[in-house]
């Protein structure tokens, strides 16, 4: 049964950093590409950023520059670290397997003004 368990949401002031984590079993991490994808209040379900198995990675141009995605998979973990926040990234976050429609319960991550 695969799972994807994402932790590290919470509250944080514009400009503030938070790191989100992914814990994934179930599956072969080491050779899977896996993303983060977002929820905003109001809005449809939108890709944040993907890494493949190689380590390339791939971002909306909301998150360029300021959001790093990476892979521990030693730990069979995915990562999103996140500078610089704005309220308009305000938004439930979740973890993907990427391309097999498999996700994760999601992870609140609200940026106050």
């Amino acid at each position: 049964q695969v799972q994807l368990v994402e932790s590290g949401g919470g509250l944080v002031q514009s400009g503030g950093s938070l790191t989100l984590s992914c814990e994934v079993s179930g599956i072969n991490f080491r050779g899977v590409v896996m993303g983060w994808h977002r929820n905003p209040p109001g809005k449809e379900r939108e890709f944040v950023a993907r890494i493949d198995d190689s380590g390339r990675e791939d971002y909306a141009d909301s998150a360029k520059g300021r959001f790093k995605i990476f892979r521990e998979n030693a730990k069979n973990t995915v990562y999103l670290q996140m500078n610089d926040l704005k309220p308009e990234d305000t938004a439930l976050y979740y973890c993907s397997w990427e391309g097999y429609n498999t996700w994760g319960l999601g992870t609140q991550v609200t940026v106050s003004s």
